[in-house]
């Protein structure tokens, strides 16, 4: 399956705590992408929100 590029920058401002609590988990899991860190866990929550907010069978 091939990759679609990115092509769509977004910008993120931390604050001191927010960076430190940032490198201390890349740290000590061994991050060494944190942009796809990000990524992945910014989408992961987006879509599981999107899932979670879909109506049900039951409802």
């Amino acid at each position: 399956m091939k990759k679609a590029p990115r092509k769509h920058r977004i910008t993120l401002l931390l604050n001191e705590k927010e960076q430190r609590a940032l490198d201390r988990f890349c740290d000590r899991y061994g991050v060494s992408n944190r942009s796809r860190l990000i990524r992945e866990v910014l989408m992961r929550s987006i879509l599981q929100k999107i899932e979670s907010d879909q109506p049900t069978l039951f409802d």
